[in-house]
């Protein structure tokens, strides 16, 4: 398998990207030609993070390329160099030094390229990296095309992508993979035993429904994902102000993440028993719309008070969470744009996780940091649960103040799962809000290259 941004022949002819730091300079300077010195120096080129000159060979065209090396971690300088993929013009480049973690250079090089194309042309430019040898360029190749698959799910605007797109993504999904899947839509939703996932989406046009795939041996790793898949919020009866609901497209960012996931675990052919639960609706506004105050039932024989309409996500993910955990999976795992308290707490590129598991937490810090798929844990702190007390239910599904509103949402979600044997949730953004080095702005995939990554560990993959 092979990548459009990747050569694989690590023997190929290539133009040299120098990376270059300020003790090395004066050296390389003096091996440059002496037009090539003249041109770096016309261009005022130094070796600081970030900086770059492309410098012509006698023909015009490009003789060498010099960067500044990044500073911090070896993964940290190898990702940053994904900003060459905005600045390389076409040819076949390799990087001189290979960078110690020259994987993660390549993969933000191509994960910086990307762009969605689905309603204009856009130009792509056709600078490739030479792979170093022994790379798994196969494996980058469908870590790449999977994200870029759950990009451009993000992207892609609700009038084209409602329930049914989100529930036939995990069908094509589960077609290319040759897994299990079944699709629960509208009514049969409430037959089995899916309430909470049909009252949230019965107001929209397109119906609610919950796709659930199953691929990969009995006997392995049983591993379940769940994502949610809003197709777009209004906030319900609780309406958004137009502000809040620019971007509400991205509100299926954790089943995006979620599918990105499956892709590379079911790619990667791990030993793995992998289940993947999408719960997809709308919460759009009609006279059939649940309403602040109601009591709603759920799979889990929970009885739930609905504080605010516009907090639908902990809602299907309830359902499909206690749907999941009849099994006790080793690994359950949900990812979802869930709060906005999250991002006031740690801001966009920086996806909260939860877990009562203290092995999983440090195998989730560790590799964030080997993969650079950035997360950070807060504590689902018992005391809270006070906070979703409810007068007439089992519990609100809200807190109703304006503290740890990220914590109470895990809290509401932990009462769902009482067999997995260790369970996380991810609170994902799902959005980039400028670019940088591997992740362009707009949609993104958090946190699923961290659980891949985690799962092919102990999977023994």
């Amino acid at each position: 398998m092979t990548h459009p941004l990747i050569e694989a022949d690590a023997a190929a002819p290539a133009i040299p990207v120098e990376i270059v730091e300020a003790s090395g300079w004066e050296a390389l300077r003096e091996r440059l030609s002496a037009s090539e010195r003249r041109f770096a120096d016309a261009l005022g080129f130094s070796p600081k993070p970030g900086r770059h000159a492309i410098l012509p060979d006698a023909e015009g065209g490009v003789a060498r390329v010099l960067v500044g090396r990044e500073t911090g971690s070896p993964e940290e300088e190898a990702f940053a160099l994904g900003r060459l993929a905005s600045v390389l013009p076409e040819g076949t480049y390799r990087l001189e030094p290979t960078p110690e973690r020259a994987d993660l250079a390549l993969l933000s090089f191509a994960l910086s390229a990307y762009a969605f194309t689905r309603y204009r042309s856009a130009s792509m430019r056709r600078a490739r990296l030479v792979a170093p040898v022994g790379t798994d360029v196969a494996a980058l190749a469908r870590t790449i095309d999977a994200v870029a698959h759950g990009r451009d799910l993000v992207n892609t605007p609700a009038n084209d992508l409602g329930p049914d797109g989100i529930a036939d993504a995990v069908v094509a999904l589960a077609s290319r993979h040759q897994a299990e899947v079944s699709v629960i839509a509208g009514e049969d939703l409430i037959a089995r035993g899916f309430p909470m996932v049909h009252a949230v989406g019965r107001a929209a046009d397109r119906a609610p429904r919950l796709a659930d795939l199953v691929w990969g041996p009995a006997d392995g790793l049983k591993v379940t994902l769940v994502g949610k898949g809003v197709a777009f919020d209004t906030g319900g009866l609780d309406i958004k102000p137009s502000s809040a609901m620019a971007l509400m497209k991205k509100d299926m960012g954790g089943a995006a993440a979620a599918i990105a996931c499956a892709d590379m675990i079911m790619g990667s052919g791990l030993n793995v028993r992998l289940r993947l639960i999408v719960p997809a609706v709308e919460n759009a506004i009609s006279g059939a719309s649940f309403r602040p105050g109601d009591v709603l039932p759920s799979r889990k024989g929970i009885s739930v008070e609905i504080g605010n309409t516009d907090a639908e996500g902990r809602l299907i993910l309830a359902d499909a969470l206690a749907l999941a955990d009849e099994e006790a999976p080793d690994l359950l795992v949900d990812f979802a744009t869930l709060t906005g308290a999250a991002r006031v707490a740690l801001g966009p590129d920086l996806p909260p996780f939860m877990t009562d598991d203290e092995a999983l937490a440090a195998d989730l810090a560790r590799l964030s940091a080997r993969v650079h798929d950035p997360v950070w844990r807060l504590p689902l702190w018992g005391p809270y649960d006070r906070l979703l007390d409810s007068k007439i239910a089992d519990v609100n599904h809200i807190s109703g103040g304006p503290h740890a509103g990220a914590i109470t949402a895990a809290l509401f979600l932990r009462r769902f799962v009482s067999a997995a044997k260790a369970w996380v949730h991810f609170d994902v953004f799902a959005w980039n809000p400028s670019t940088r080095p591997g992740r362009p702005e707009g949609g993104e995939v958090q946190a699923a290259r961290l659980i891949h990554a985690l799962v092919a560990e102990r999977a023994g993959g």
